[in-house]
């Protein structure tokens, strides 16, 4: 798989350590794995949140793969195990915000499995989970603000992975907008948020082989209008 990484997101925005919340799993038909941060399980709320989480994703996975050895044996095909794993990170951890990434992974008997990437912001003043989206004004309005350096990013990269740009002929030829990816706030100095973490999961900017596309961007001016008010005071232009 060809990938790179721009700035290596969770190193360059402040990775901490790690906890397991739920060592890995097996059983006949299926693995299992679900892990958090320490930083998370220390907030009783958020904590609760993620483990009810992983025991719905764990069931799900149970009954899924239940379902799928009871049609394999009826049709006399092969069974494949599945797999399910979800791992979340610190990408910063602010006086006022935990932010998180996560990155999932699941394969049900088919070609290959899938994987997919969120964040998740907790606000400590109010007590609440958030998306990061939800900080800004509009996805519009963070689309405005990061279209260019995000585009401009993405074209150099396709050309740094495959050899040439893609062309807007190509079924993955255009730029993908915010609401395609997934949006990280990140910091470099603990105290505000100064970049923005912009990925585009496989099948959104490139096909399954090219893997995710993750760019690390500054918090600018433009990016700063974007910002609902209320948590204007938790970034800071870089």
């Amino acid at each position: 798989m060809m990938r790179r990484t721009m700035i290596g997101l969770m190193t360059a925005m402040g990775v901490a350590s790690m906890a397991s919340a739920q060592a890995p799993r097996a059983s006949a038909d299926y693995d299992f794995a679900y892990r958090y941060p320490v930083q998370a399980a220390r907030i009783a709320p958020l904590k609760a949140w993620l483990d009810a989480d992983k025991a719905r994703l764990r069931a799900k996975t149970a009954a899924d793969a239940a379902a799928f050895r009871r049609e394999t044996k009826r049709d006399g095909t092969p069974f494949r195990k599945y797999d399910a794993s979800k791992e979340w990170k610190v990408v910063a951890d602010t006086s006022r915000f935990l932010s998180l990434s996560v990155n999932f992974h699941a394969y049900s008997g088919g070609a290959h499995g899938s994987t997919g990437s969120g964040g998740l912001l907790w606000d400590r003043r109010v007590g609440r989970r958030l998306d990061p989206k939800a900080v800004f004004v509009s996805v519009a309005a963070l689309q405005a603000a990061v279209t260019k350096p995000w585009c401009d990013w993405l074209q150099r990269e396709r050309v740094w992975r495959l050899g040439s740009a893609s062309t807007t002929d190509d079924i993955f030829g255009k730029c993908p907008g915010v609401k395609e990816l997934t949006v990280l706030l990140g910091s470099s100095n603990g105290r505000a948020f100064d970049r923005i973490g912009l990925i585009a999961d496989q099948y959104v900017a490139g096909s399954y082989a090219e893997g995710q596309y993750e760019a690390t961007l500054p918090v600018t001016p433009a990016v700063l209008r974007a910002v609902k008010p209320a948590y204007r005071a938790a970034f800071k232009v870089r």
